[in-house]
């Protein structure tokens, strides 16, 4: 049987059933090798599994299907970042994959016992000293500001490269938001809603995912397919969730698994006037 591999298992399966035109329905798979993403890279090891065809289905359907077009309207984010650390490209890129194997190895999520949980105000501190630490470890130290709102605590990270923390497409940002999310919510006692900001990235990517909503409204209510978007935070899944609320001819709902959940826009029943 043939065997693949990949950084996940996920991805070891997506590149034997591209090469062999396959779908998951139509195919045998065995994990071979879970794989290990190690911290920053150290201690990788990458996942293996075997893909054939699956002799026990006939496959003789040729009823055509619709795949709803996959929309990725966020070029215009983190272009002055980037812009700022063009010559060293391949260096962000590096560290956009160790801090994304990170994410994933922290995805474990084993909660804490109430008797190891911290007061919300420790954990907030450890947060600090965590992320601190990651800017450190990526060559862009950054001071740490906190901003305590209503609903969310912020913590901005000051720094002298913005654009080694923000990443292409704001990747790296992203990746720092989920560890702290995930961090804070072993460690506290409360359930208690963080954000990463570096710069004003966040307010400009508000702005963004806003007219991204709009647009992505407009189009599924001319085609009436629905539209899915690309992965991104929970947080910002809400931001677009709450512009569309507003419109009755559509409605929103997420799929997938983080760090990897997205958005679904699809029409509503409500028939257009």
């Amino acid at each position: 049987m043939p065997k693949f591999t990949g950084n996940t298992i996920e991805e070891a399966i997506e590149k034997g059933l591209s090469e062999l035109s396959l779908t998951k329905d139509e195919a045998k798979i065995t994990i071979v090798n879970e794989g290990k993403k190690g911290f920053f890279g150290m201690g990788k090891k990458e996942a293996i599994v075997e893909v054939d065809k699956n002799p026990a289905i006939h496959l003789q359907d040729t009823t055509p299907k619709i795949t709803p077009e996959v929309t990725s309207d966020l070029e215009e984010v983190a272009v002055d970042a980037i812009e700022e650390v063009e010559d060293t490209a391949e260096t962000v890129e590096v560290m956009e994959e160790e801090i994304s194997n990170e994410e994933v190895e922290t995805t474990s999520n084993v909660p804490v016992s109430s008797e190891e949980a911290l007061d919300d105000e420790e954990a907030l501190k450890e947060l600090g000293l965590y992320l601190t630490k990651i800017t450190q470890e990526l060559n862009a130290p950054a001071l740490l500001r906190v901003e305590r709102q209503k609903e969310v605590i912020i913590f901005h990270l000051d720094s002298q490269k913005q654009g080694l923390l923000i990443g292409k497409h704001g990747k790296v940002l992203n990746a720092l938001q989920y560890l702290a999310q995930v961090f804070i919510h072993r460690k506290a006692k409360n359930k208690i809603s963080v954000v990463v900001n570096v710069g004003d990235y966040r307010q400009r990517r508000q702005e963004i995912l806003e007219r991204l909503a709009k647009r992505t409204a407009e189009k599924v209510q001319t085609t009436r397919h629905p539209v899915f978007l690309e992965p991104m935070p929970a947080f910002e899944r809400k931001q677009i969730h709450s512009v569309l609320s507003k419109n009755p001819y559509v409605t929103t709902h997420s799929e997938g698994d983080e760090p990897y959940r997205y958005l679904v826009v699809e029409p509503s029943d409500k028939p257009i006037l």
